[in-house]
């Protein structure tokens, strides 16, 4: 493609001279004395290459500052009259193309060409361009005829510096992460509207769609969150961590914010820890660096075997192997996986299975009893016991007690001690609100003087739920709870009365648990305290 350099300029000064609020301006180009009042050719071959670009640069100077007329040469004054013709051409033919004549084509070539810089010469010396003294200088450069930078045989984009600074202008927006610590006092209704570029009414509704609403409203100083914004400085995407496994991640669809819920994974490590009983378990058990909830959780564990009143001595020694989920340094839901209990009266070891997620000696026996002793958790004073001849206490008469008195407080939960199904929820006069389960051994269980039920006929409950709050209702002298076990229609003594126990493993169940047991024994018999790795354990290594 040709491109015809100075085009630009000579029809800008066209339509200028055509503008009615637009001053005239002349052009000024240097005639020689003989010179006739026309467009001067560039192919007058007495004339030097040199001396024709001197004289075009001055004309292109003289349109570019004012030059003070005192300065002006009658002589060198010529009308570029030569625009003429084009717009006669333009006003007779309207479809076709305007015509420019040999005289303003040449002055459009040199216009254009000393505008650009392209017939500088760069002196060696530093002190500026050379003037090209003629034609000659310029090897095979046919300047008269050059049309375009190719016609005069210069490298057009030696230097594209400027290209990379137009593509580098026209990249896109790219939005970037930014994080917002929270400070006193703020809210996110205001950081929304003052930084992310929300109105009221958007806060709102982005609030209302998300799942757990009080992790942008009950923040505090201090909190943080991520955010990214447009190149307008509307919200497009929000990273707020409730804690540091979950968060959620809000992303702008359309005029609507989609909620996603982040819940990071940790990387699971074991540590074992080793102490002695001096005082209470559970504060011996917390001076080894175990966390209150894994002190909780083992001193229930250990509470279905062993009776610490009873059974406990000072210096039993115990090992405990807890599982931790790590999350940049932070360790979170730890969880027992197997404990050793060395005792004067009482030797005790156990495992969590994998597969159920219970707890199991070595041998593969359940810890678990298939039926609980007491329906109620925690120790309450037994206040009556079961007795078939027994005066009642209102009438002083022989009335049989046939089940067993705690004395407890009003609203105290009572569990259910097996699994079973609801049989009947009732008021009577003497029994107050009470309520009767059948388990699925056959044996039967009812509970007296409650405050409130908390189950319906009919419905299946499982060991250790809730079933109602104890009270002191019907013929009562106290809030108590009356505890009764039936086996085979007959009132049993609960207290004394051989209970269910749950069942062990077996077969494949039992041999795939003592594999998955045998490197935390391995562990538990090491002592080896501290950040301990199961998998080195196996099979002895």
């Amino acid at each position: 493609m040709v491109t015809v350099l100075g085009t630009q300029k000579l029809l800008t000064t066209y339509q200028d001279l055509n503008s009615p609020r637009t001053s005239l301006e002349s052009v000024l180009v240097p005639l020689s004395s003989d010179a006739v009042a026309t467009v001067p050719s560039l192919h007058q071959e007495r004339r030097p290459v040199a001396e024709a670009i001197d004289r075009a640069s001055r004309a292109i100077d003289a349109t570019r500052e004012q030059i003070p007329l005192k300065d002006l040469a009658p002589r060198e004054i010529v009308d570029l009259d030569v625009i003429a013709t084009a717009e006669a051409s333009m006003a007779s033919e309207i479809d076709a193309r305007p015509q420019l004549d040999d005289g303003a084509i040449h002055m459009a070539v040199v216009f254009g060409t000393l505008t650009s810089g392209m017939l500088n010469i760069d002196d060696p010396s530093g002190y500026g361009p050379v003037e090209i003294a003629d034609a000659s200088s310029v090897d095979a450069v046919d300047i008269d005829d050059a049309t375009s930078y190719e016609d005069y045989g210069i490298e057009l984009f030696d230097d594209i510096s400027f290209l990379d600074l137009e593509l580098a202008a026209e990249e896109p927006y790219v939005p970037e992460w930014k994080t917002h610590i929270v400070e006193s006092g703020e809210t996110f209704a205001l950081v929304a509207q003052n930084e992310l570029g929300l109105g009221y009414s958007e806060v709102v509704a982005l609030l209302d769609d998300m799942p757990d609403p009080q992790i942008l409203t009950n923040w505090r100083a201090g909190n943080s969150f991520d955010y990214k914004v447009d190149e307008d400085g509307r919200l497009l995407s929000l990273r707020m961590m409730k804690d540091i496994r979950d968060g959620v991640l809000l992303e702008r669809d359309d005029n609507a914010f989609a909620s996603t819920v982040i819940e990071r994974q940790g990387e699971p490590v074991q540590r074992l820890f080793a102490g002695s009983v001096s005082g209470s378990f559970a504060r011996s058990a917390q001076a080894t660096g175990l966390s209150s909830g894994s002190v909780t959780e083992l001193t229930h564990l250990l509470e279905q075997k062993l009776d610490f009143r009873r059974d406990s001595r000072r210096g039993d020694r115990f090992s405990v192997l807890v599982e931790s989920d790590m999350i940049d340094g932070e360790t979170l839901d730890s969880r027992v996986l197997a404990v050793q209990y060395e005792g004067e009266r009482m030797d005790l070891t156990m495992v969590r299975n994998a597969a159920d997620d219970h707890f199991y000696t070595p041998e593969g026996s359940g810890l678990e009893p298939g039926f609980a002793r007491y329906p109620f958790e925690g120790s309450y004073r037994l206040s009556s016991n079961f007795n078939p001849q027994r005066h009642h206490p209102v009438t002083g008469r022989i009335s049989p007690h046939n089940g067993t008195d705690f004395a407890m407080p009003i609203g105290t939960s009572v569990v259910a001690p097996a699994d079973g199904r609801v049989e009947r929820v009732a008021n009577h006069a003497a029994a107050g609100r009470y309520v009767v389960i059948r388990h699925d051994n056959g044996y039967r269980t009812r509970y007296l003087h409650l405050s409130k039920p908390l189950v319906s006929v009919g419905e299946r409950v499982t060991m250790g739920e809730r079933i109602a709050l104890s009270g002191n209702t019907g013929r009562s002298t106290g809030p108590h709870l009356h505890y009764e076990v039936i086996v085979n229609n007959s009132p049993v003594n609960a207290m004394t009365v051989d209970l269910p126990e749950s069942s062990g493993l077996s077969g494949d169940t039992l041999i795939a648990f003592q594999n998955q047991a045998e490197p935390m024994l391995a562990a538990l018999e090491s002592g080896e305290t501290g950040t301990v790795s199961v998998a080195n354990y196996q099979r002895g290594e």
